[in-house]
């Protein structure tokens, strides 16, 4: 993997926005099996905030949502994936880390969901907290952030637990509802996504415990500045317009404001999207096509949906939450 990016890096210019502009559309990667974040419905439909998310990235550069293509990858290919330039963003649930960041040759540009890792464990095993888990067996994906963070959490609290590890989320799941072992863990969305799949989620519960950071983003590849200020602004927009109060509803009114920061966002007397080699409406198309943060969380994750998650920590900063956008100036 590392090889390939060494190699890239010495021979390849990566000129993604051209790129994407010849072909006609963007090639999002995305895990494809994860509910509210990224999943074809029964007719074939892509949902999920990480498909609306690249659908926003196609808005703002095409003016047309559905210039998003979405290629599922497992997650030992992602990073791969990426760097050989089979997919243009990966947009799949992924941990934000320093040694993905800084090793792989990939640049996450921020975080569409503040996540932490939890346990989900069948109702019949008693237990009302992950502090009585002592000896129990676990099952997770192998390679990922939710198998170290499992082995640093049972060091801390010196207790023991067995392993079942799986190649892929699918694997561990299915074993996990067969009995074989005796907890499921990975990040508390994925659990809330994956007990939705289960042959009776209502006999299972996730345990209150959070043990550990999960930024979850979308990353691009290193070496062209222009893509990925493309994509970091387009999350950046999203956010910016929930707090401005600027909905796919409301966006056409709101090109009348006299609020000087919404006229700045739309651009109405300024344009902020030639720094970005868009149009002066990229930020527009955006919100018309898509909505703002909030239209997505409430679409995908939130509480009226099947995963029903509050918006916690992903609410806005001026809410008590974590999400917070630089301003369009």
């Amino acid at each position: 993997m590392h090889g390939l990016f060494a190699a890239c890096r010495r021979s390849c210019l990566w000129v993604d926005l051209e790129d994407v502009k010849k072909k006609e559309y963007v090639n999002i990667g995305v895990s494809g099996k994860v509910v509210g974040f990224s999943a074809p419905s029964a007719t074939g439909v892509w949902t999920g905030i990480d498909v609306d998310f690249g659908r926003a990235v196609a808005s703002a550069i095409f003016n047309d949502p559905n210039k998003a293509r979405f290629t599922p990858v497992a997650f030992k290919e992602a990073f791969t994936a990426l760097q050989s330039g089979e997919i243009d963003i990966l947009s799949r649930n992924t941990t934000w880390t320093f040694q993905r960041d800084t090793k792989l040759g990939l640049e996450f540009v921020g975080t569409i969901f503040y996540d932490g890792q939890g346990f989900l464990v069948p109702k019949k095993l008693g237990v009302k907290s992950a502090k009585e888990l002592d000896g129990a067996s676990f099952c997770t994906q192998a390679g990922t952030t939710t198998e170290l963070n499992l082995t640093d959490y049972f060091a801390s609290h010196k207790m023991s637990y067995k392993p079942v590890v799986y190649e892929s989320a699918d694997e561990a799941t299915v074993i996990y509802d067969t009995g074989r072992c005796d907890v499921y863990t990975t990040d508390t969305s994925g659990l809330a996504a994956r007990r939705t799949t289960l042959t009776k989620p209502d006999d299972h519960m996730i345990l209150p415990e959070v043990i550990s950071k999960e930024p979850l983003g979308p990353a691009v590849r290193q070496g062209d500045q222009q893509w990925s200020d493309i994509v970091r602004w387009t999350l950046f927009a999203l956010i910016n317009a929930e707090e401005m109060g600027i909905t796919s509803k409301n966006v056409d009114q709101m090109m009348t404001s006299d609020n000087p920061g919404v006229r700045r966002f739309l651009c109405v007397d300024s344009d902020f999207g030639q720094h970005l080699g868009l149009t002066r409406d990229w930020a527009y198309r955006i919100v018309k096509h898509v909505g703002n943060y909030g239209e997505l969380y409430d679409r995908n994750v939130g509480p009226k949906t099947v995963l029903g998650l509050d918006r916690g920590v992903n609410a806005l900063w001026s809410d008590g939450g974590l999400m917070y956008a630089p301003p369009i100036r």
